[in-house]
């Protein structure tokens, strides 16, 4: 456990200094960046230093290690790169008014916190008795590997959908966003229960299991798709809502019909 807390402790130091950064730039987007490198970077530090089967804990570190570059090399381009700050922190920042910076701070620690969290899963499999190779490893690998891959689609369906000037205002429903409104989400929280399910033979198993479950609450309830939804809902207003009617918010979903649009519900048979 004392590894645990050093990770938490290198998080806040992290998580200080994008604060300041942050505070010069007047953009929180990078909190984003520096969480998942920040699980990355304490994650693969766990499973160097620790005592189980060499081969498991290097088969995890490079899943830790792919999971972390894709994502944080993704959010870096798609957030902070000739990007205006993300809908969700310049919402905040205008709620918060003067006492931005105050609450801004605290947000980057409740981050390094959950930095310190979501590494649970490695240091359980840095630590897990037995040879590699078992069933939960197999099925923990693939998962992980399908969540993996439904992330960095739906990622790269979105990026190409922004990048269209005719989808401007309009919703993206091409692709694996046909099927549900978070299909990223969805792939990111599968590959965590992967994560989670390599550590099925450690005693610490329930820990590792628990970090799935908070990140499933944080997706429907917390910061994830609420925060997500209620700009999309300033942003394309009817259009969203009629998405939102026919699609499943998470788990992918065979779409039921959608309303007809103004124009074409007003539209005069021909």
């Amino acid at each position: 456990m004392r590894e645990l807390a050093l990770i938490w402790a290198g998080a806040l130091v992290l998580m200080v200094a994008l604060w300041l950064v942050q505070r010069r730039r007047q953009d929180a987007s990078l909190v984003d960046a520096g969480w998942s490198g920040g699980i990355g970077l304490g994650g693969l530090t766990l499973l160097a230093l620790g005592s189980g089967d060499p081969l498991r804990r290097g088969v995890f570190a490079v899943m830790v290690a792919c999971w972390s570059g894709r994502l944080t090399a993704y959010l870096v381009r798609d957030r902070l790169i000739g990007k205006p700050e993300d809908g969700r922190y310049a919402m905040l920042r205008s709620s918060w008014g003067a006492q931005a910076q105050r609450n801004f701070f605290w947000f980057f620690q409740a981050q390094a916190l959950l930095v310190a969290i979501f590494t649970v899963p490695a240091w359980v499999v840095a630590n897990a008795p037995g040879a590699f190779a078992r069933w939960f490893d197999i099925a923990g690998l693939a998962l992980w590997v399908v969540g993996s891959v439904i992330e960095a689609v739906a990622d790269r369906e979105l990026a190409r959908w922004r990048k269209n000037p005719a989808s401007h205002g309009r919703t993206c429903r091409s692709g694996l966003w046909r099927y549900s409104r978070h299909p990223n989400y969805f792939g990111e929280w599968l590959l965590w229960c992967g994560f989670a399910l390599v550590g099925a033979g450690s005693p610490w198993f329930a820990a590792a299991a628990a970090v799935p479950l908070l990140l499933l609450g944080l997706l429907l309830w917390v910061t994830g798709i609420p925060y997500t939804e209620r700009r999309a809902l300033v942003s394309r207003g009817d259009d969203y809502r009629r998405y939102q009617r026919a699609t499943s918010a998470f788990i992918p979903w065979i779409p039921r019909a959608e309303d007809p649009a103004p124009d074409q519900a007003n539209r005069a048979p021909t």
